[in-house]
């Protein structure tokens, strides 16, 4: 199974208490629907959760 986006992102966390991974930015109305209904191709929230990306850059 490939990875999405979300599961790449660092908003993209993980709730104990429910034991299932949510998207942790707060998304007006419009946004949701447009995530919801998959008319967004690029989610401007997104965040790289790789932490080596800094250090990959000052080399």
């Amino acid at each position: 199974m490939a990875a999405t986006a979300c599961e790449c992102c660092a908003n993209y966390v993980y709730d104990e208490e429910s034991a299932c991974y949510y998207c942790d930015c707060n998304l007006d109305e419009d946004e949701m629907g447009r995530f919801l209904s998959m008319q967004t191709k690029n989610c401007p929230y997104y965040e790289s959760d790789d932490e080596y990306r800094i250090v990959r850059k000052q080399n």
